[in-house]
């Protein structure tokens, strides 16, 4: 499939390139991607980009290798470079301390843009300041289009659609949630969860992770509350996913599923995705016994006051953490696995005993599904007749040609009705 004409210099350029995200998604674009793309990689240091230059040609060598930007965190230099682009893929972070830069840019030069951040307190201030200008532009901005959050929000798309195909319905309580995870968080990612709380207040935090914080409609219909030994103990049993116990993730991923309904609501060319005027949506993670999600669910409780309240306690835990650029060495990535599970339940009264059921997969470095997501988003923008106006989306807005390309990356989706 082609990519879509304009007039500027690349298709896409990934900012950030020589980092250990960067690298790996500029790897995964060499090897997949058509050979016919303009496409650029940027950062700071030359000798660090040509790396990744001479690495992308080991890889590839059919195919022309990116071009090199020298670019430096500040307005006139990033906004220079989203004016190059059709597309800007950045992995510069934490977002909360250097991802204005590139979302500002690309917001009021019309760049379509993509990240791979968790920070919804973050993209919730960047909808405050930003959304407006890039309506204005026509900039379709997608944060939080990688392993958080794109994941829940495509597999509540997937198991929605499904219902709506199959029994002509809308989707009532949706449920999902990590079903097996083998891999270890890197650098970066560690220093940005644990410096949010430098950058932003928490009560901003908890604010974004309230009920539709993101949505740009209100929603009415709260989820089914968990009983008191539930609240006591973070272990919840839901039917055809077992035992489960609290998400690290879930606050982060919940905000953008439920920012996806309102954009399903209130933009016109997505309302006939719309889920419906009675959809939940919950996420949590396997236990694999009582004892371990209780352990899960106090630690995490625990933990989030301890990195909220106590600077000392961070400062400790990044002393020993991966540093920024470092991570999972390329053998033991490929030991990595990561699967997902959820159930959605169709809203029909009575009941007629079906529920849309969905596995999410893959295989490998969890930072190359990062690299797999967002480069696959900035590839579904570059290809598909999308329809959308300028604005701020999620990732279920690409639709299903972003699912299908996802599935050929690897990274599968599987679908299916089951007996309730």
């Amino acid at each position: 499939m082609p990519f879509k004409k304009h007039s500027r210099q690349y298709d896409l350029v990934v900012f950030g390139a020589t980092g250990y995200t960067g690298s790996l998604i500029a790897e995964h674009i060499t090897t997949n991607f058509p050979t016919d793309l303009k496409w650029a990689i940027a950062g700071r240091s030359y000798n660090k980009l040509l790396n990744v230059v001479e690495r992308c040609k080991t890889l590839n060598t059919v195919r022309q290798p990116p071009e090199i930007e020298i670019c430096s965190l500040n307005d006139e230099d990033v906004t220079t470079l989203a004016k190059k682009t059709f597309a800007l893929i950045t992995t510069v972070g934490s977002y909360a301390k250097y991802g204005e830069f590139a979302f500002k840019a690309c917001a009021e030069s019309g760049t379509h843009y993509f990240d791979c951040t968790g920070e919804a307190v973050w993209h919730a201030s960047m909808i405050r300041k930003y959304e407006a200008s890039a309506k204005a532009s026509g900039a379709c901005m997608f944060p939080q289009a990688a392993i958080e959050s794109a994941p829940s929000d495509l597999m509540t798309f997937s198991m929605a659609s499904l219902i709506r195909s199959e029994l002509s319905a809308p989707v009532g309580d949706v449920v999902a949630g990590i079903h097996e995870v083998h891999g270890a968080l890197s650098g970066g990612t560690i220093h940005t969860a644990l410096g949010l709380f430098d950058v932003f207040h928490w009560k901003d935090i908890a604010q974004s992770h309230k009920p539709y914080a993101l949505s740009p409609v209100p929603n009415s219909k709260e989820a089914p509350k968990p009983s008191f030994l539930s609240r006591l103990t973070g272990l919840y049993t839901i039917p055809k996913l077992g035992l489960m116990s609290t998400s690290l993730t879930a606050g982060t991923n919940t905000a953008v599923v439920q920012r996806t309904w309102g954009l399903f609501k209130q933009v016109p060319s997505l309302q006939k995705q719309f889920y419906g005027p009675n959809f939940t949506y919950r996420e949590f993670v396997r236990a694999k016994s009582h004892l371990r999600g209780m352990a899960m669910h106090y630690a995490l409780a625990v933990g989030t006051v301890l990195f909220m309240f106590c600077p000392p306690v961070r400062k400790l835990v990044l002393k020993y953490a991966y540093q920024p650029g470092e991570g999972t060495s390329k053998d033991n990535q490929a030991k990595e696995y990561i699967q997902f599970r959820g159930v959605a339940t169709p809203d029909i009264q009575p009941s007629i005993g079906k529920q849309a059921w969905c596995k999410a997969e893959f295989s490998g470095g969890l930072y190359y599904l990062t690299g797999v997501l967002v480069s696959q988003a900035a590839c579904t923008i570059l290809q598909d007749d999308l329809d959308l106006p300028g604005g701020i989306y999620t990732p279920a807005c690409l639709g299903q040609g972003y699912i299908d390309r996802l599935n050929k990356a690897g990274f599968t989706i599987e679908t299916k009705l089951i007996d309730a």
